[in-house]
């Protein structure tokens, strides 16, 4: 199975980031073997993180997001970078 990219977004319950950020401190990123952080980005307000991850096997996005559920609320999105989108449509120009 080919590695995804996956666009992560981490809404922080009740707009804290502390409690994220404690735990972050604390434990560190808690991600299964398997699943490889790239990057991440969070909003001016500290209310919400973009995280890019990638993996082989999509369930490990389950495992990692169990271990923040009750501080975060997810959106999870497969994603392209933008090489790989332009050569996926070049076809079709």
């Amino acid at each position: 199975m080919a590695k995804t990219l996956y666009m992560v977004v981490e809404h922080f319950k009740n707009k804290d980031a502390v409690p994220v950020y404690r735990r972050f401190r604390e434990r560190g990123r808690m991600a299964p073997p398997g699943l490889v952080y790239v990057s991440s980005w969070v909003d001016q307000r500290l209310e919400r993180c973009y995280q890019l991850m990638e993996t082989e096997q999509p369930t490990l996005l389950d495992q990692w997001m169990a271990n923040w559920s009750d501080i975060t609320d997810f959106e999870v999105y497969p994603v392209l970078t933008s090489k790989e989108a332009a050569e996926k449509i070049a076809p079709l120009l």
